[in-house]
C-alpha cells in the first residue's frame, strides 16, 4: 500500500507540527513495508526533516507535483535527494507571470532547484500575506531571501518548478487570475485562500502521484491521497482511495471517496492506523 499526503492542513496541525497520531501512523506504515510520500505544494527542502527522514518515507513529491524525488536513505535530507521526475515552468511562461503581477501589491515566489526565492523587501512583507502567525513563520522558514528581482532569479536558477503570488486586495486576485487564466501552457490552483500558484500545463499532484505509482509498479488503486485544498484535487481523484480531511474545502470533500478527522484532530494519522488495525 502506499500513502500521499498533503502537508499543511492535512497531515501537520495548525501550528505546522506533525500530531503524535501521525506519527504513530508512520511508524506502523514502515513496519508494515508501505509506503508514505509527502506531497506537497512546498518545495523539497520546505518538507520538515522528520519527515523526509523516516523509514516509511523513500520518495517525496514538492512544489505541487513539479518534482518527484527519491530520498537518500543514508542522508534523508533534500541535499542527498535524487530527482527522478520533473514537470517543470518554462522560463517564459514564469516571466509572463512576473509582467503580469509586477506593478501589483503581491510576492512572487520561486520555486525552484528545490527552494524557494523571494526578493527581499517582500520576505520581510510576509506577516502582511499571511492568514495566521503559523502559517507566516512556515512561509519564513521554506523561503530564501535575496536581492533581486523575479527575472534575475528565474534566469539564474537550473530547474525552475512553478511561481505563486499572495495577495491582500482582492482586486488583485480577481485580475491576476483572470489574466493567467487567459495564458495557454499554464495551470492555476491554489493552497491557501490568499494565493495563486501556476505550474506547467500538465503539472500536478495527481500526476505525480500516477506516475510514481507507475515507476513503482504499484496500481493506482492501491493509492490513498489525503488533501484539504484545491491542489490536492487531482491527487484526490487520481487515487484509489481519496481522503479529505474535515477541514478541506468543500469542493474536495465533495470529491473525495471519505472524509476523516480534521488536522488538528490528527485525522490522517487515525485513518491509516485504522488500515492495519
Amino acid at each position: 500500500m502506499i500513502f500521499f499526503s498533503d502537508l499543511d492542513g492535512t497531515f501537520l496541525d495548525s501550528r505546522k507540527h506533525v500530531p503524535a497520531r501521525c506519527r504513530e501512523a508512520l511508524d506502523a506504515i514502515a513496519r508494515a513495508g508501505d509506503l508514505f510520500v509527502p506531497c506537497s505544494g512546498r518545495p523539497l527542502a520546505g518538507i520538515p526533516h522528520e519527515i523526509l527522514a523516516h523509514p516509511a518515507v523513500r520518495f517525496a513529491v514538492s512544489a505541487n507535483g513539479a518534482c518527484v524525488s527519491e530520498l537518500d536513505p543514508a542522508h534523508p535530507g533534500a541535499a542527498a535527494a535524487r530527482t527522478l521526475h520533473t514537470a517543470l515552468l518554462t522560463r517564459a511562461h514564469a516571466l509572463a507571470c512576473w509582467e503580469l503581477a509586477r506593478n501589483r501589491d503581491v510576492t512572487f515566489d520561486v520555486f525552484a532547484d528545490g527552494t524557494c526565492y523571494l526578493r527581499r523587501d517582500l520576505y520581510e512583507r510576509i506577516d502582511e500575506f499571511a492568514g495566521d502567525p503559523y502559517m507566516a513563520q512556515s512561509m519564513r522558514d521554506t523561503r530564501t531571501p535575496v536581492d533581486e528581482d523575479a527575472p534575475a532569479t528565474i534566469a539564474r536558477v537550473h530547474q525552475l518548478e512553478r511561481v505563486s503570488m499572495y495577495w491582500h486586495d482582492p482586486r488583485d486576485r480577481a485580475e491576476l487570475t483572470e489574466a493567467l487564466s487567459a495564458m495557454e501552457g499554464i495551470d492555476l490552483t491554489r493552497s491557501y485562500p490568499m494565493n495563486i500558484e501556476v505550474m506547467e500545463a500538465g503539472a500536478s499532484k495527481g500526476a505525480a502521484l500516477a506516475w510514481l505509482c507507475g515507476h513503482l509498479g504499484i496500481a493506482v488503486e492501491n493509492a490513498v491521497a489525503f488533501g484539504d485544498n484545491l491542489n490536492d484535487l487531482s491527487m484526490i481523484l487520481a487515487a484509489g482511495t481519496g481522503v479529505a480531511v474535515a477541514n478541506a474545502e468543500a469542493e474536495v470533500r465533495s470529491s473525495a471517496d471519505a472524509v476523516c478527522a480534521s488536522n488538528d484532530e490528527a485525522g490522517v494519522g487515525a485513518f491509516i492506523l485504522e488500515r492495519y488495525a
